[in-house]
């Protein structure tokens, strides 16, 4: 596995700090790796194996482990000097109450806590109750096509470009690149889609409707990168299965995707009245492969793969990322980081000139001097009047 340094520079400033370090991400997309090279650092600069505790909830052998009494029980017995000593739980939503044993170790003990989640909830409610202001988190992603690349040393430009249409199809999660055949991809990614429907949404929710619910992740998950509101999803089932679903169960459903990761909600943001537009979202997959497998016998939908992956690449920069909402347009991509802004309009080809008005002609309307890009498979330059067209492998490389 490649060193994701990205991440690492995040964390490694807080290694000995005593703010717990919360890292999160959809299952499966390289935390628990993650964990293990810091642990490799740590043994680098020269802590001892002893003073370093790891669990991992989802191993069988700690689920003795069920509430934050065990938790604490199982690790006051392992510490056993007053030297430093570094915990790693990996996925502690496990585990009941967590929250409160790690408040005691805080409060009580020499240490510094790292812990993996594969919800985003990890840090709300009881958490935020119990360590407000004293934790720093972190969100992962699967690999990107930069990663991909570097970690399949892959620099030949023919070679690119099949790994690029591997990567569209089948997406970014790490251990999927260590298979051997379509066939094996297709049943991991399965595996990890119903580890994720099944333990951190039906699970985790109480969801009693498992037909709706199958259903509607499974729309949302085979059209990503649409707009989509409740009244939309709510017309479309009564239309094609003459079902009535209420709004406020499409609403949970939706939320219920999102904390569990496996999608994600961008805004709509009114670019002349400077406000978000609440009701209306775009979702994107966390990951394309988790579509896919639900995809099969299904056109591709190419532009909409695209607008997707270039999402993920800009939230795994460390973008904000909102939709650009205009009286008679729209920008695909409104990303902020601190005082940096750019408009990211994409498309699968420029391929007339309809196309190319459509895309540069929506930039008329923004009227203020951030960097504009429109982002296409196309290896011609159509840059002009000051807004830049990238190849978008190239700037999903970096170059």
């Amino acid at each position: 596995m490649i060193i994701r340094e990205k991440y690492l520079a995040k964390i490694r400033p807080f290694y000995e700090q005593d703010l717990i370090k919360v890292i999160m991400g959809i299952r499966r997309c390289g935390k628990s790796v993650l964990l293990l090279q810091i642990i490799d650092e740590l043994k680098e600069k020269g802590i001892d194996q002893k003073q370093i505790i790891y669990i991992n909830f989802e191993n069988e052998e700690y689920n003795f482990i069920r509430n934050d009494i065990d938790l604490h029980n199982y690790i006051k017995e392992r510490i056993v000097n007053k030297e430093k000593y570094y915990l790693f739980f990996d996925e502690i939503q496990n585990v009941k109450d967590w929250e409160k044993a790690i408040n005691s170790f805080k409060a009580s003990k020499n240490v510094s806590i790292f812990i993996t989640g594969s919800n985003s909830d990890l840090l709300s409610g009881e958490l935020a109750t119990h360590l407000a202001g004293r934790y720093v988190s972190f969100k992962i992603y699967p690999l990107t096509f930069s990663e991909v690349c570097e970690l399949k040393n892959i620099k030949d430009e023919k070679e690119i470009e099949d790994a690029f249409n591997d990567y569209i199809t089948w997406g970014g999660m790490p251990q999927r690149f260590v298979l051997t055949d379509e066939e094996q991809t297709k049943t991991y990614l399965s595996d990890i889609y119903d580890s994720i429907v099944l333990k951190d949404i039906i699970a985790r929710f109480g969801i009693k409707d498992l037909d709706l619910f199958n259903r509607i992740v499974e729309y949302i998950v085979t059209t990503p990168s649409q707009n989509f509101s409740a009244e939309s999803l709510s017309n479309y089932f009564k239309n094609k299965d003459n079902r009535e679903v209420s709004k406020i169960t499409l609403y949970n459903y939706l939320e219920y995707m999102t904390k569990a990761m496996l999608i994600n909600k961008a805004d709509r943001y009114d670019i002349r009245g400077k406000r978000i537009l609440n009701g209306k979202y775009k979702y994107y997959l966390t990951d394309l492969g988790l579509g896919q497998v639900k995809n099969i016998g299904k056109r591709p939908q190419l532009g909409a793969y695209l607008e997707n992956i270039v999402y993920n690449e800009l939230v795994s920069r460390g973008y904000d990322v909102k939709i650009g909402n205009l009286e008679k347009a729209e920008i695909d991509f409104i990303a902020t980081k601190f005082e940096e802004k750019i408009y990211v309009q994409v498309a699968y080809i420029l391929a007339d000139e309809n196309v190319v008005d459509r895309e540069f002609g929506a930039y008329k309307y923004v009227e203020d001097n951030y960097p504009k890009y429109v982002l296409t498979m196309d290896k011609y330059n159509f840059s002009q009047e000051g807004i830049i067209h990238k190849n978008v492998i190239d700037w999903l490389l970096g170059k």
